[in-house]
């Protein structure tokens, strides 16, 4: 089932440079897009317009079922320094007027679900890249989003730190029934994680080519290692290198 549609969407911002378009593209409900291409190309500016802090200057964005609740994890954790990772957690909760137990209660489960019981009155500094990311994606989940928008949230971690945690988003994404939008630049990145992949042209960004790929439910560590991932992961680095040529 489809839940929003980007029709003829184009977006151009003040210094004249037109980020987007023309981009058509559907999310399906329970999928997990991921969006790939070079740097420049619109992918973050695709996904603030699923978001609505941007409005598109052509096109629209059109809600098959109704808006859904959206959670947006953005490429820096932006946690407030003076905030421990619980109150870091319950921000959105606040903004909405949950009673404060209610909000206490849903930001310890969402830190118990990223692994982080333990470090609840903690506060950033004392928290590693990775925590620090995983508390950014627990304040997400605390408001119970259908729809969870990722705008390269493991970018700057380490490898290890980064594996571990596309390992926790998939039992996630699993558990919650969720639709995830997911932005990035690593090929193998989005092969691990997707049910379906975008990869968009350099600047202005539309769709230059879609996978569907046809991974296992339980994916681990194995699974990168399988000639099906090598493969897969090579069509989709063919289709980057391709589109980039077109455009040169």
């Amino acid at each position: 089932m489809t839940i929003a549609e980007l029709h003829r969407v184009e977006r151009s911002f003040a210094n004249g440079v037109q980020a987007l378009g023309p981009l058509d593209l559907s999310v399906e409900s329970g999928e997990f897009l991921s969006l790939l291409g070079p740097s420049g190309c619109g992918k973050s500016t695709c996904l603030r317009i699923l978001a609505e802090l941007l409005v598109p200057s052509a096109g629209t964005l059109d809600w098959s079922q109704g808006k859904p609740r959206i959670g947006f994890v953005f490429q820096d954790p932006t946690l407030m320094p003076w905030a421990t990772s619980r109150d870091n957690v319950r921000l959105p909760l606040d903004l909405e007027d949950v009673p404060r137990d209610e909000a206490d209660a849903r930001a310890d489960a969402a830190l118990a679900r990223v692994g982080l019981t333990d470090f609840s009155q903690s506060f950033p500094r004392a928290l590693s890249g990775g925590m620090r990311m995983r508390v950014s994606i627990a304040r997400a989940l605390a408001s119970r989003p259908q729809l969870l928008l990722m705008d390269e949230p493991f970018a700057a971690l380490d490898e290890i730190s980064r594996e571990a945690l596309n390992e926790d988003l998939l039992r996630i994404w699993r558990e919650d029934a969720l639709t995830i939008v997911f932005v990035t630049h690593s090929v193998y990145e989005s092969t691990f994680l997707s049910t379906r992949i975008v990869t968009l042209s350099p600047r202005p960004g539309r769709v230059a080519q879609e996978f569907h790929l046809s991974s296992p439910p339980d994916r681990s560590a194995e699974w990168r290692m399988s000639p099906e991932f090598a493969q897969a992961a090579r069509d989709v680095s063919r289709s980057l290198r391709d589109s980039t040529r077109t455009a040169a």
